[in-house]
């Protein structure tokens, strides 16, 4: 159903907050797409998710969802009812959303005509989520399963990417199994990935964001603590090799006519931190450039790679394309974000004001593509 077509309001639920480690920026995140949302164009239904998974109906207070001198939110504060728990059907033939409390008789809040995601990292931007709105018959903001699984995780991303022709620079993955069973031989394998492509090396969650849990380790004194750092993200890390050169961003959103690029941005070396960091990003609030200082064929390329790694991923919707820019002048993709943050620093909607899309009119524009696309195999 659409705004044309239908004599209401559509109904948005900003689904946020989430069991993952990025639970903070994920509040924070729906805190500024609520404060933007047109309400004179949709009603708005707040669900938060606790750290422990329960959905909870929210105050739709944008004001308490900011950091505040360095303190993260979080759902639980937001949080109403006490433990009530809302519920969305599973039937595709009914979008009802329930609220129960122990012990009261289940209230029906009403139909949801759209879904507005903004949830980080796994339980929320991994595919988990968007299978349930396709099991409940839900639009939704963003990439389906199948995109939103591959850009959670950086080891299946990149041999998508390399099976595409993109280019992704030297990484190694050690499995679960590989740690668990014989961890002297996963060790040996990051210290030969070491040898061929030299310190330092960082080693990273497999699947989490917002640099959550990243080391960059200079050498093997640092490793066993990197390792175990990552491990508590994630069971399975990836490590990779140091690339030299500019961080530049791109942002790809989804117009009538296919994928457009933003103008790219220039994450800035970080001084006061030894790369960009969850402390950088959200907490310092590091800077970035935008529009990234570059020739108009350095441009045009990294807006070319932005669109294909949007389109070899099968993405749709939104997608923040990550690179670095080598002292030989070559593009190498470092990664994809599916729902990038929207936080009020946050580079992606940076971009996209620079290209001339305003933040109130990006949020409209992804709502009206996700009220046209249908659910299900498309």
């Amino acid at each position: 159903m659409s705004s044309e077509t239908s004599s209401h309001k559509p109904r948005v639920a900003v689904v946020f907050g989430g069991r993952s480690s990025e639970h903070a920026i994920s509040v924070v995140t729906a805190g500024a797409v609520l404060a933007a949302i047109d309400r004179d164009k949709y009603d708005v239904l707040p669900i938060g998710i606790t750290t422990d998974g329960r959905w909870a109906l929210t105050a739709d207070d944008p004001g308490r969802m900011a950091i505040t001198d360095r303190k993260l939110p979080s759902v639980a504060e937001l949080a109403e009812g006490g433990d009530g728990v809302v519920v969305l059907s599973a039937d595709p033939t009914t979008r009802e959303v329930v609220y129960s409390e122990p012990g009261s008789v289940p209230k029906a809040l009403g139909e949801v005509d759209v879904v507005f995601p903004v949830l980080h990292g796994p339980y929320g931007e991994d595919g988990t989520l968007q299978g349930l709105l396709e099991l409940s018959g839900v639009p939704y903001v963003g990439s389906g399963v199948l995109a939103s699984a591959v850009g959670q995780d950086k080891d299946y991303m990149k041999r998508v990417f390399a099976s595409f022709g993109l280019p992704v620079g030297p990484y190694e993955v050690i499995r679960p199994r590989e740690w668990e069973t014989d961890p002297t031989a996963a060790r040996k394998k990051i210290v030969d990935f070491a040898g061929e492509h030299g310190w330092p090396l960082f080693v990273k969650p497999a699947r989490a964001g917002s640099s959550m849990g990243i080391t960059k380790v200079d050498d093997l004194t640092g490793l066993d603590e990197a390792i175990e750092e990552a491990r508590r993200h994630d069971p399975k890390i990836i490590v990779e090799s140091l690339l030299r050169g500019r961080e530049i961003e791109c942002g790809v959103l989804e117009f009538e006519d296919g994928p457009r690029a933003s103008v790219p941005a220039e994450i800035p070396p970080v001084t006061a931190h030894d790369f960009y960091d969850f402390e950088a990003k959200y907490i310092d609030s590091a800077d970035g450039i935008v529009p990234a200082p570059m020739t108009e064929e350095q441009t045009a390329r990294v807006q070319e790679l932005a669109i294909a790694a949007f389109e070899a991923a099968s993405c749709e919707g939104l997608v923040r394309a990550d690179f670095f820019l080598q002292d030989n002048g070559e593009f190498v993709i470092n990664e994809i974000n599916t729902l990038p943050g929207f936080t009020p620093i946050s580079m992606y909607p940076r971009m996209w004001r620079e290209s001339g899309v305003s933040y109130p009119e990006l949020i409209d524009r992804l709502l009206q593509a996700a009220l046209s696309r249908s659910t299900g195999l498309r």
